[in-house]
């Protein structure tokens, strides 16, 4: 509060400017949380102890030694994330995600095996007790864990997910149910794979469907389905069969429309955005993209043509292509504050850098990346999104203003010399032409820095040709790797050479050239040239309907 009535003390004296811009404020205690030791070991002791007390049943059933194998059990699983999944390990929220979802699909399958062997569980009268308990071995929902987790974290996590919930659930009653392992492992793996890329809910419901139909494939192969007389097919109960094969089914189905419905709140609680997200992210009616149709025309072309070499060469290297494009529409929403400070913007020819020195036209330029986070942070956009605006110029150099003001200082030496002043000129500062950074810390930003500064150069070419091209983005790529610029991001070398390749061949279908129309002779041609090039079509449809009827016209 004392700082507001500070703040206003110093605008009314004019040492501070009236705007307000918002900001990303970082917290001690959040980082703590999110990143810190203590909190990681509580976690890790916390579902570590809930996760032996489901698989054990709450008892010590089976001695010491069952509960040594499911704790070395359970530090293997740990150990991998540690090892293979640096990111998960880091952040302690994505960490208790995949932790606590492993637990969550443990004390499901507990319940439902419970369910088996409990007389007293609602199921059609007049069966055996074998009968219920294939019908409940069914029913389980072998696909819990690694369909949540493949969808928010991706496959890979969904692999581990289902071996590890597998593990755990055959050693759930003691020993180790081979048949369990078997049918959870293959119906996990196929929960993870069918859920690689889903940009659509109703792909979810297929990824659950092609779950039922494995998980019964598989109890019909080992005989937990029937029992089915195959000499005698009269004396099967094909009533059983029928409601097995639904509870196979539906555990696969009623997994996918129950992870379709969580998905929203466990991206908000966990800060995660899917592709589904980002493809209702995709929409170009969004408030600010109206506004930079109207007021940034020239930002609005530039932004849609960075989302397209973006989303190209994501695709090409396996990156969130969706993410790109969408990240790659709002990169540059700070230009408009001051859209006529950007020469795509410029109308009429009016230059608004004419008047300014080139250190306060450098300041101008780099401040549209600040003013594009306060913008973002104003309509809620997401994290990743306000990441990208942050970094996607990194820590690069306003070149042409600072080259401009090096030659500005030179012609001020020069007159110096000439009138013997003794005096020297205004030092130019390189730090004063740098945007502030960070640089690109994820992939899909580093392609979207590439993509923006491809694109903004290949604008000067002045005879496009695919040699051009191809030298253009070479240089453009040597030039960011020499500076350091792509030195914080996972890109790869091999992955950056197919993003260069993916670059050249989007250019070279962007920048083609148009038939060059000869001008016309005379007044009279010009007329007569606009007339037919508008009514070209009337008139070719006129000859057309003139030749049916004189070919169908009686001689």
């Amino acid at each position: 509060m004392f700082a507001f009535f500070t703040r206003q003390r110093l605008v009314r004296q004019g040492m501070a400017s009236a705007k307000w811009r918002r900001r990303l404020n970082r917290s001690e205690w959040r980082d703590a949380l999110q990143c810190g030791p203590w909190a990681k070991l509580v976690v890790l002791l916390g579902m570590a102890f809930v996760l032996l007390q489901v698989v054990s049943g709450g008892g010590t059933a089976g001695g010491a030694e069952r509960v040594l194998v499911e704790f070395l059990t359970y530090l293997l699983a740990v150990a991998l994330l540690w090892m293979n999944h640096p990111r998960v390990w880091a952040d302690n929220s994505r960490l208790f995600l995949m932790l606590g979802s492993l637990v969550l699909h443990v004390c499901v399958v507990r319940w439902m095996m419970d369910g088996a062997l409990d007389a007293s569980m609602p199921v059609v009268e007049g069966w055996s007790a074998l009968e219920r308990r294939q019908f409940w071995d069914l029913a389980i929902p072998f696909s819990l864990g690694p369909m949540l987790i493949s969808v928010l974290l991706g496959q890979r996590l969904g692999i581990v997910l289902s071996i590890f919930g597998s593990l755990f659930g055959a050693m759930i009653h003691g020993g180790l149910n081979a048949r369990f392992l078997v049918v959870s492992l293959l119906s996990g793996f196929v929960a993870a794979m069918m859920t690689r890329d889903v940009r659509r809910r109703t792909d979810l419901l297929k990824a659950g469907f092609l779950v039922g139909l494995t998980t019964l494939a598989l109890d019909v192969l080992m005989g937990q389905v029937g029992p089915v007389f195959w000499s005698n097919p009269g004396l099967t109960r094909w009533s059983i069969i029928a409601w097995q094969s639904g509870a196979a089914l539906a555990s696969g189905v009623g997994v996918a429309l129950l992870i379709s419905g969580i998905l929203p709140l466990c991206e908000v609680l966990f800060r995660i955005t899917t592709s589904i997200t980002w493809l209702e992210l995709a929409d170009l009616n969004h408030p600010l993209l109206k506004r930079m149709t109207l007021e940034a025309p020239g930002t609005y072309h530039h932004s849609l043509m960075v989302a397209q070499l973006a989303e190209a060469a994501a695709e090409a290297i396996g990156a969130n292509a969706a993410m790109a494009r969408v990240c790659a529409y709002f990169h540059d929403i700070g230009k408009l504050v001051k859209p006529e400070y950007f020469i795509e913007n410029a109308r009429f020819g009016r230059n608004a850098h004419a008047d300014l020195a080139p250190t306060m036209s450098a300041l101008v330029i780099i401040a549209h990346v600040k003013e594009g986070v306060d913008l973002a942070l104003k309509h809620r956009l997401n994290r990743e999104i306000i990441d990208v605006i942050q970094q996607h110029h990194g820590t690069s150099t306003v070149y042409y203003f600072y080259r401009k003001a090096l030659e500005q200082q030179e012609e001020f030496r020069k007159v110096l010399a000439q009138e013997d002043a003794g005096e020297e000129p205004p030092e130019v500062r390189e730090e004063s032409f740098r945007y502030h950074g960070p640089r690109p810390q994820t992939r899909e930003c580093a392609i979207i820095s590439l993509s923006d500064a491809v694109e903004s150069a290949s604008r000067c070419l002045e005879k496009v040709t695919p040699h051009k091209i191809d030298q253009l983005v070479e240089e453009i790529i040597q030039k960011r790797l020499v500076d350091g610029e792509l030195r914080e991001c996972d890109l790869r070398l091999c992955e950056l050479s197919e993003v260069a390749e993916s670059f050249k061949r989007t250019l070279r279908s962007m920048m083609h050239t148009r038939i060059a129309y000869p001008k016309a002779t005379s007044k009279r041609d010009s007329q007569s040239g606009i007339r037919s090039a508008s009514n070209g079509g009337v008139r070719e449809s006129e000859h057309r309907r003139n030749a049916e009827v004189s070919s169908t016209r009686p001689s």
